[in-house]
């Protein structure tokens, strides 16, 4: 007589894996507050971008007709040439400064702290104005031998210090002072057993750091150094005070003689997003190219995890269910 009765032994025996698996649901997890948090943020959006749309005020007319006009491109050009020309020369005498803030000399690291201490402890709006105005302090700008009549060079400061010339130093020099604190940071992060098995093998100091700190240094030193740029981007807009003819010294110029202040302002502020949108391609690739081997290497923009997950709405509910 057969019966389905299990023994106490078969009772307490584990099920097979397979079967366990099969009697096991999956259940993912809701992010009800996450929707409702998008739901609620592109409500708000949708909203503002509707109001703008449809407010009188803005003129949106006037913004079309001066969005390409040949003033804008004008103070565009000036703009972007000023942003990359004072990022040189910030990156290029910041590394110097690291450097000698790094060395063993009393009088490199007094000097270079003493430049760090002065550009980044005063505005930039003030310096901009003392470089724009350095004519009222020396009427000429001469090189020659200290306390004697020698002199090599000569020039009317009013002539060699012109706006755009002024706009430069103020933004490169200020931006010197932070650049050498973020390049001193990156060289501070590296291994000093790096430096140590290179003087090993016979490598000089120089050439050390050349080729073997600063490139390990990158990684650190590329992310805010991005940052920077972007924020000389937006800081150029200053040197409007000495008339060096950029976008938004054209700007005012515009809304000075149309009193349209608004329209003009959105003009400059949507050239503005484009160039920092622009910008933001080649520091991601230097942050990925830098960061290879690294966790940082792996992080994907929010743009294109939206993306993917609008093209692959399965693999995104997998890897969500997998974390």
């Amino acid at each position: 007589m057969r019966t389905d009765a299990k023994t106490p032994a078969e009772a307490a025996a584990p099920a097979p894996a397979g079967r366990r698996a099969a009697e096991l649901r999956v259940v993912p997890v809701r992010h009800y507050g996450r929707w409702a948090a998008a739901v609620t943020a592109l409500a708000g959006l949708t909203g503002l971008v509707g109001s703008l749309a449809g407010n009188d005020n803005l003129r949106w007319d006037i913004v079309g007709d001066h969005l390409f006009a040949d003033l804008i491109f004008d103070g565009l050009f000036t703009t972007v040439w000023l942003t990359a020309a004072a990022m040189t020369l910030g990156l290029a005498l910041g590394t110097l400064i690291a450097v000698m803030r790094l060395s063993p000399s009393p009088v490199l690291y007094g000097l270079a702290t003493f430049f760090v201490w002065i550009f980044r402890g005063t505005p930039l709006l003030v310096q901009i104005i003392f470089w724009g105005y350095a004519a009222a302090l020396y009427q000429y700008v001469m090189i020659g031998v200290p306390f004697t009549d020698i002199t090599f060079f000569k020039a009317d400061t009013n002539s060699l210090l012109t706006p755009a010339v002024a706009a430069l130093l103020a933004l490169g020099l200020n931006e010197a002072a932070y650049a050498s604190e973020i390049v001193r940071a990156g060289i501070q992060s590296v291994d000093p057993g790096q430096a140590e098995a290179a003087h090993s093998l016979g490598m000089r100091p120089a050439l050390t750091m050349r080729r073997i700190v600063l490139p390990q240094a990158m990684r650190v030193i590329i992310p805010p150094m991005g940052n920077e740029t972007i924020n000389m981007l937006k800081m150029t807009a200053l040197v409007s005070v000495i008339s060096a003819h950029d976008l938004m010294s054209n700007i005012q110029d515009v809304y000075a003689q149309n009193y349209q202040v608004i329209p003009m302002l959105v003009v400059a502020s949507l050239w503005y997003l484009a160039l920092v949108t622009v910008l933001g391609v080649p520091q991601a690739y230097l942050e990925r190219r830098y960061g290879r081997g690294t966790t940082r290497a792996r992080h994907v923009s929010p743009l294109r995890r939206v993306l993917g997950a609008a093209a692959h709405p399965t693999r995104a509910k997998d890897e969500e269910a997998g974390r």
